[in-house]
């Protein structure tokens, strides 16, 4: 259904749609997917003006190929003093946030506990972290306008993991610029990386695209239907 919204908004502004494999976590990558959502787009009836099957002016159009550009952004990021090194585990972060705490889920919050350097294991593996900090203003053509203080609410985002693949939050950023990207249309679950991601646009000195959310599809328990629920 967003794969089929973003056509048709396209199609009814007159712009162009980028199809982009986003593929950056290797190893839950299922065999044959990326031809899979191909073929299934086509037979929807869906087309795009730049892809990894057509090529255009912007390409490559898959994330793994594209590691140099992301390399590029974290450099810049460093230099800005934007970026620290974080040896926390998930594990670790879990016990420090173990109340509820406000409209993010737990697996995206961070207590900055590494913000003034590494505590532990610093000669091992470190991610890397972007220090947010200030509020953001969230706008969409459907949710409603949504404030948020990044500096606590969620927090620092990873950008760089431990084992030095480049996070979701950084990649699409930094794509969605170069690319050319100035209307993003994704479903619901993802509003809330989007202060994240504005505050990544702010530090690269990108523009900001507008937003579109759209409501998932979810199964009678209320969960959005994946490979993992039905």
């Amino acid at each position: 259904s967003t794969a089929l919204l973003a056509y048709l908004r396209a199609v009814r502004s007159g712009g162009r749609l980028v199809y982009r494999l986003e593929d950056l976590d290797g190893p839950r990558e299922a065999p044959g997917s990326a031809a899979s959502i191909v073929e299934d787009l086509r037979w929807l009836g869906i087309t795009w003006s730049e892809g990894p099957d057509l090529g255009g002016p912007h390409a490559p159009y898959v994330q793994s190929h594209r590691l140099e550009r992301y390399a590029e952004a974290v450099a810049r990021l460093e230099r800005s003093g934007h970026i620290y090194g974080c040896t926390c585990s998930r594990k670790e972060i879990a016990e420090v946030l173990s109340a509820p705490h406000g409209r993010f889920p737990a697996s995206q919050l961070y207590p900055g506990t590494c913000r003034s350097g590494p505590t532990a294991n610093a000669n091992g593996p470190v991610a890397l972290r972007f220090r947010a900090g200030g509020a953001v203003v969230v706008r969409d053509a459907l949710a409603p306008e949504m404030a948020v203080d990044t500096a606590t609410d969620p927090g620092d985002a990873i950008v760089r993991r431990r084992d030095g693949c480049f996070a979701y939050h950084l990649a699409v950023v930094v794509d969605d610029f170069h690319q050319g990207i100035t209307e993003i249309v994704r479903g619901s679950d993802l509003l809330m990386a989007t202060p994240r991601q504005i505050l990544l646009q702010r530090a690269l000195g990108f523009p900001m695209p507008r937003y579109l959310h759209i409501p998932v599809a979810t199964n009678p328990a209320g969960e959005k239907l994946s490979k993992q629920t039905k």
